[in-house]
């Protein structure tokens, strides 16, 4: 005699909902854009003073090869942190960068957000760009690229104009 056992059945639910790509590419800008605000107000609470000078201006053309920086002493506070060593305009898409060195002169590990602007030879303001770097230990250095994406077709000066330094 043999028995026969009849099957379980699944239960007969809705079946599990699909995460639309929509929604995690929305998800996602929606993060990057909450971390932008959070890192510009972490700036803002431990910004340096504005008064004192920025660091030394570099000048660069379009197409022209990059031009370091004239040596002068640094200016105290974060802004002595930052040395702008290359300033230029890249030949074939027209958007300027600095490149930086950031050097962590306080005694705390720290964090950095640099602000940079590009300027014609009568001070127009062309363009800006930021850089940021984390976790830089006292006496550590760092190479960074500040990367505008207006489109220049002059010459122009990089200057630093804000340095924001907070302990990590």
């Amino acid at each position: 005699m043999s028995q026969q056992y009849a099957q379980p059945t699944p239960p007969q639910g809705p079946p599990p909902k699909k995460v639309g790509a929509g929604k995690i590419v929305g998800f996602s800008c929606l993060g990057i854009v909450g971390l932008v605000v959070i890192s510009a107000v972490a700036g803002l609470a431990g910004s340096s003073d504005p008064k004192k000078e920025a660091a030394p201006p570099a000048a660069a053309g379009v197409g022209a090869a990059p031009s370091p920086v004239a040596k002068a002493a640094p200016p105290g506070g974060a802004e002595g942190d930052v040395q702008i060593k290359t300033c230029e305009v890249d030949p074939s898409l027209g958007w300027a960068k600095a490149g930086l060195t950031i050097t962590n002169r306080s005694s705390k590990t720290s964090n950095y957000m640099v602000q940079v602007e590009f300027v014609d030879a009568s001070g127009t303001r062309l363009g800006d760009a930021l850089a940021a770097t984390n976790n830089l230990a006292p006496g550590q250095s760092a190479q960074n690229t500040a990367q505008g994406l207006d489109q220049i077709k002059s010459k122009i000066t990089c200057k630093v104009t804000k340095v924001t330094r907070y302990a990590s």
